[in-house]
Order: structure tokens, then sequence, then C-alpha cells
């Protein structure tokens, strides 16, 4: 998935599908010309790599111009089409194919059928690369087409978002339900902070660490942090019902989020299914859990490391080490049951480089569409 503005998007159309689908097109169009030296006409700014590709494909002789005409802004067609550049000189008596990247709507068809029947070609047709026959009005034929597409926002191939996106070599498809909401799993030193800060970059997402959120309420004296503390000070356990509110304040806080990285919470079965209440009282739910593996030993001896760095006293003893390592199974063990049964629980090897172990949860994370 990737982050274009404010939006994501996810993988949808790859280079050889569109490829293939500009080979058929040369094909077709070849069959009903090449005994002639047709004008292809490229509509700017998005068909510059479809026509690049198409003409590499087309195996016969040709010429080609472009126009540019301009309708959209961000998501939406403003419903107003410009032309921002005019028709090709010199076309008096040829064969005419507008060659456009996607049609929709099909207001830019249009003014393209009225620029082009103002001259005196010979005949002109259109081939499209995409086509949303769910959205166009069906008013002019359309002659070619490579892929017949849903109604939904694409980026990629020369199309682009806000001017982004046109330069990339697939396409990728806006991804409606942009809340991504995840669970992450690790043993001490597996990784799991690291990560989660590569996650949020890369998906907008906000890292709501429990012990961070419980440190700043009680820091900052909020009535959650000394309802919080109230119960810390006489030895008890804080209920489940104050975690969730500040875990709901902290979502609250960030409506730009793209969805959450929720870290140290749930802990239990009976936490998970607060969480899932909560988040189904928002219209959201938990996408993934995901759970970055790794062997004892290899961990043991990274957090040894790291405690002569730190100083901290429970990275340089194996034994509590070894401890944690145990309290983590006892209690994920019946977290790792409740997930898998909604079919939301993924292992992930989170031995490698940092960058490799970011691939294989990009890989969970792109899949949940």
């Amino acid at each position: 998935m990737i982050k274009l503005h404010d939006k994501m998007f996810r993988p949808y159309l790859r280079e050889n599908q569109i490829l293939e689908a500009i080979d058929k097109m040369a094909s077709q169009i070849a069959d009903d010309y090449k005994d002639e030296i047709p004008v292809f006409v490229g509509v700017l700014n998005g068909a510059f790599m479809f026509v690049s590709d198409f003409l590499k494909a087309y195996q016969h002789p040709c010429e080609v111009s472009f126009v540019k005409l301009s309708s959209y802004q961000g998501l939406t067609s403003t419903g107003i089409v410009e032309t921002l550049l005019d028709v090709p000189e010199n076309i008096q008596g040829r064969s005419i194919i507008i060659l456009e990247d996607v049609i929709d709507t099909g207001r830019t068809l249009k003014q393209l059928v009225h620029l082009f029947s103002q001259t005196n070609a010979k005949e002109f047709k259109v081939a499209s690369l995409f086509y949303k026959s769910d959205a166009y009005n069906g008013e002019y034929a359309i002659d070619y087409v490579g892929l017949e597409i849903p109604d939904t926002f694409i980026v990629g191939y020369g199309l682009d978002y806000n001017e982004l996106g046109r330069n990339l070599r697939e396409v990728y498809q806006l991804n409606q339900s942009n809340m991504i909401n995840l669970v992450l799993f690790g043993k001490p030193g597996a990784g799991k902070g690291t990560q989660a800060g590569f996650l949020k970059e890369k998906y907008n997402l906000k890292h709501i660490s429990t012990g961070d959120v419980f440190r700043y309420n009680i820091k900052n004296g909020t009535e959650l942090g000394k309802l919080a503390q109230s119960y810390m000070d006489k030895g008890d356990l804080v209920p489940d019902e104050v975690t969730i509110n500040m875990l709901k304040d902290e979502v609250e806080k960030n409506p730009e989020a793209a969805g959450f990285i929720f870290d140290g919470f749930p802990r239990t079965a009976a936490q998970a299914e607060a969480l899932d209440n909560f988040l189904a009282s928002k219209d959201m739910e938990v996408n993934a859990t995901i759970a970055l593996e790794a062997d004892d030993d290899i961990l043991v001896n990274r957090l040894l490391e790291r405690g002569k760095e730190s100083g901290r006293p429970d990275d340089q003893d194996e034994g509590k080490i070894r401890n944690r390592f145990d309290e983590y199974n006892q209690k994920t063990a019946p977290l790792k049951e409740y997930y898998q049964k909604q079919g939301k629980f993924h292992s992930v090897n989170g031995i490698g480089e940092i960058e490799e172990i970011t691939g294989r949860l990009g890989k969970v994370i792109d899949a949940l569409g």
C-alpha cells in the first residue's frame, strides 16, 4: 500500500497486465489500419505512459500528436472540461485514433468528439486503456478498450492524485476502507517498537503504546490518570474500563489517522473483547493481529547487548529475560486463540534486517484489502 498526499492506495493492476492489454489493443488497431498511416493523438497528461508503450507495441508506420484537456481536481471531476492544448494541424483526410488513459463519466470524451468533429479528418476513433463502464453515460462509441474496471479512483501509470503517482509503473486503487487497525505483539527485544515506527509512517497510522498512554495521563494529572493512580496506590489492577477510556481519548484525538497500532493492549481475552466492543461503537474493527516471532536465544543475546548500552537492569539478567518470555507466552496464548477464531492472527518472522521485517509486515497489511 502507498500513501499519496492524505490518501492510501492499494495495489490493483500489475505492470504486465497493463502491457498485455496494450499489446492486444495495438494488434486490434493494426488489423484495421496497417494499410495506411494513422495519426495517434494522446490525451495529456494522463496518457503519456500509455502512448509511449502503445507506440512501442504498434509495429507499423504511424504519426503521433497530443491534445491536453482537464476536468479533474483531487478525486472528483469538476464537470468542466478545459482545452489546454488544441488538436494537431494537417490531419485533413487522415484517420485519427484518440488514445485516452481512462474513460469514466464521458465528459472529456464529449469534448474530444466536439474538437475532432470540427476538423476535416477522414474519421476518428477512440481507444481507452481503462474503461469504467459503470460510470460512462454511453453517449459515444468507444472503439478499442484495454481493460474494463470498476468505478473506483485509480493512480499510477500516468494517472495522478493531485499530480502525485503518475510515475508509478503499476496501477493503485483508492483504499476506500482507509482505516487499518492493528494489534502488534512481540516478545521483549523482537523489534516491535522499531517496526511500529516504520508502519505508522508508511500507512499513516497512529501508534498507541498503552504504557506511554498511562505515563502521559498520570504525569499530566488527567482525570483518567488520577483514577488509574488511585487503583495503583492501593495495589489493585487498573480496570479494563479505565484503560479503554484512555485508548478512546487517543483515538478521538487523532481523527486524521488512517488507523491505529495498539501496542501493549489487549493483554487478555477479556481486554480483546472490550477493545472489539469499543471499536465497533466507532464503526471500526481490529483488522489484523500480528505477532513478531523470534527464537528465544537470539532475543536473549539481543537484549543482553541492549542492556550494556541502556543500563536497564531487566535487560542485563538472562534469568529475568527468560521469565519475561514465559510471562509473554502465558498471556499471549489465549489472545492468539481469540484472534485465530476471527481469522485475524498472523505470525511474522522477526529475524533479519529491519527493512526485510518491515517488508514482511507490509505484505500482511497490504493483503488485508
